[in-house]
């Protein structure tokens, strides 16, 4: 199914209204998710509204004001009060870039949110601003670490962002060999996984998502990408996260920005990543290999496509999900339904 993306935009807002999101964490959450459809990333676009609904649907609307518990002039610690993760590291995101634009460099942490999204998404936002990033962030077991049978890490994201002329440098990535929302993705329209993905909860080998998602996936990168998924859950612990956090509650988001200026001139900077880039681009590719990118290029050029076809895609099954969801009547305070 192709959706405009106004349809797209009010189609999620309607889902959400649903589901019980007020207008304000409805709107920031989906423009969330159009931008991760434009850019062909399908399991963060809306049919994550899904998963969201079958989480309200388990747990119930717990959601707190979201403040923040500490600060300094160069760094805060946000409670998220249990709100969706689209809308709290977005919130962690312009703190942190407001706090480094005033002092040069800003470490901002939040945790008790879940669902965080693409953190290239906060890298866009500080480089738009001028600034390079860091984003991490941690959450529940569901990933085992290298050469183990058991969940013990989250799919653990990480992600980087560097200011330049033209597009940024942007380096996105989960330390998973593949990501839950795929996973759940493919449960709901009855594929199977890639091959060595993911463990059952015996410990073998297997391509059916339930049975995935019931026992581990694998880290990306062997023992390198193990390794750094445990560094991106100390990370997260630094937010004042536990240590893994038990189910879709508590996950820690950390990010630090910085003013390239600091170190030297802000504007040669960028002009010699765009001049890296080129270089990085016109490298002769093996035989047989497409034509070299940069981090990010992909995604880049699949938005400005799809934004010129003004079309997003879900697939069928999903979208009839997601009309039946936005078809109901919002729950009334309490959580009782209209």
């Amino acid at each position: 199914m192709k959706l405009t993306v106004e349809a797209a935009r009010a189609l999620g807002r309607q889902a959400l209204a649903a589901i019980g999101y007020d207008a304000e964490d409805a709107a920031i959450t989906t423009e969330h998710m159009i931008d991760a459809g434009l850019r062909g990333v399908t399991f963060g676009s809306l049919p994550r509204i899904l998963a969201l609904a079958e989480r309200e649907a388990a747990i119930g609307g717990r959601r707190r004001e979201i403040r923040v518990v500490r600060e300094t002039p160069v760094s805060a610690l946000i409670d998220g009060g249990d709100h969706v993760g689209y809308v709290v590291a977005e919130r962690a995101a312009a703190l942190a870039i407001a706090k480094a634009k005033q002092a040069g460099i800003a470490i901002v942490g939040a945790n008790n949110t879940f669902y965080t999204g693409l953190f290239s998404y906060y890298m866009e936002m500080a480089t738009r601003a001028g600034l390079a990033a860091m984003a991490a962030g941690n959450g529940s077991a569901m990933v085992a670490p290298y050469g183990g049978a058991e969940a013990r890490l989250s799919t653990n994201p990480i992600a980087f962002g560097f200011p330049a002329e033209g597009d940024p440098v942007i380096w996105d990535i989960g330390t998973a060999a593949i990501m839950q929302g795929e996973v759940m993705m493919y449960r709901r329209l009855g594929v199977p996984l890639p091959e060595g993905v993911a463990i059952d909860h015996e410990g073998e080998p297997t391509r059916d998502p339930a049975a995935a998602l019931q026992g581990a996936i694998r880290t990306w990168g062997g023992h390198r990408g193990g390794g750094l998924s445990i560094v991106v859950q100390l990370l997260g612990m630094m937010c004042d996260a536990p240590a893994i956090a038990g189910g879709l509650k508590e996950w820690g988001f950390l990010m630090v920005a910085f003013e390239p200026g600091l170190l030297m001139d802000a504007e040669v900077f960028k002009a010699k990543a765009a001049h890296f880039s080129a270089v990085i681009r016109a490298t002769r590719p093996e035989a047989g290999m497409p034509p070299v990118r940069m981090p990010f290029d992909r995604s880049a050029e699949e938005r400005r496509r799809r934004l010129r076809e003004n079309a997003i895609e879900i697939p069928d099954a999903l979208h009839a999900a997601l009309l039946d969801l936005a078809r109901r009547p919002p729950p009334r305070p309490g959580g009782a339904r209209a």
